[in-house]
Formats: C-alpha cells, structure tokens, sequence
C-alpha cells in the first residue's frame, strides 16, 4: 500500500513540474508569433517555418495546459463553486472521471493509428515541408493521457501533492 502510495504521489509531482515546465512554452511561443511579420515584411523569408515551430509549441502547451486547468481548479473542476475554499464532494471526483474517461479512452483508440502514422513517418507540415508535424498529434495523445492521469489522482485519496493546487 506504501509502494501505491509513493507512485500516486510521483506521479503527482510529475504532473506538477510538467506543466510548469510547458508552461514555459508560452515564452517562445510568443516569441515565434511576433516574430513572423518581421520575417515576412522585412526578412522576406522564414515567416512559415516560424509560423510551423509555433503551432508545434502551442499543441504542446495546449496538451498541457488542460491538465493544468484541471489541477488548479480553473477548468471542468471549477463548475461547481465551493465556499470558503471547501473541499469538493467526493461524487464530484466520480462524476468527472465518468464524462471524461470515456471521452478520451475513445478519443486514443480512434486516433491512436493517425499518430502511430504519422509519427513512423516523421510527417512534415504540407505547405513548408518543415518537419515537426507528427508532434502535433503526439500532442493529442499526450493530452489524453494526461487528462485520464489527472482523473484518476483526482479519485485517489491524498492524490495531491503537498502545497499543489
């Protein structure tokens, strides 16, 4: 029981220092956004390269920043406001692990041969050929993974790690 405990727990932190960390992408992100006018105006060249390492960060930071919505309580756990900061109900964790179990265990299995494909093939975005693509639907998995982690921490008893959201 120990052993459950200690993993519940790493994957917890795990969880916490990972959408720290992607949070971090919303830097260069922005970075690449603002970026593309000069490329395109003054440059005259890189503007779709950058436009493409851009929309890889944002599916990353996307996929990420579900389950950091989740964590702080600014998303689908939000929908019932607690006063004084009171603890959910316990059917509330059930009631959230039911919508979206379901939801995202299909959602891997239907896109699951896409993002096998494309990653095998290391696919390129059409219009530049800039490789980086597949990442975007390793994103996808990503998120779903992610989500039903967090459900499921969400269940477990003193599934959060002290001093996170």
């Amino acid at each position: 029981m120990e052993a459950v405990a200690r993993a519940v727990s790493g994957v917890d932190k795990g969880l916490t220092r990972m959408t720290a960390v992607f949070g971090l992408l919303v830097l260069p992100l922005a970075a690449l956004l603002l970026a593309q006018w000069p490329l395109r105006e003054l440059v005259q060249a890189y503007s779709r390269q950058a436009n493409d390492a851009a929309q890889v960060l944002f599916a990353l930071y996307v996929a990420v920043a579900v389950t950091a919505a989740s964590r702080s309580h600014a998303h689908l756990a939000s929908l019932q406001p607690h006063p004084g900061g009171a603890s959910r109900p316990r059917w509330h964790a059930w009631a959230l692990l039911a919508c979206v179990t379901p939801w995202a265990l299909f959602m891997l299995w239907a896109g699951w041969p896409l993002v096998a494909a494309s990653v095998a093939s290391f696919e390129r975005f059409g219009e530049t050929l800039t490789p980086g693509y597949f990442v975007i639907k390793l994103a996808m998995a990503l998120m779903l993974l992610l989500v039903l982690a967090e459900g499921l921490l969400e269940l477990l008893p003193h599934g959060r790690a002290p001093g996170s959201p």
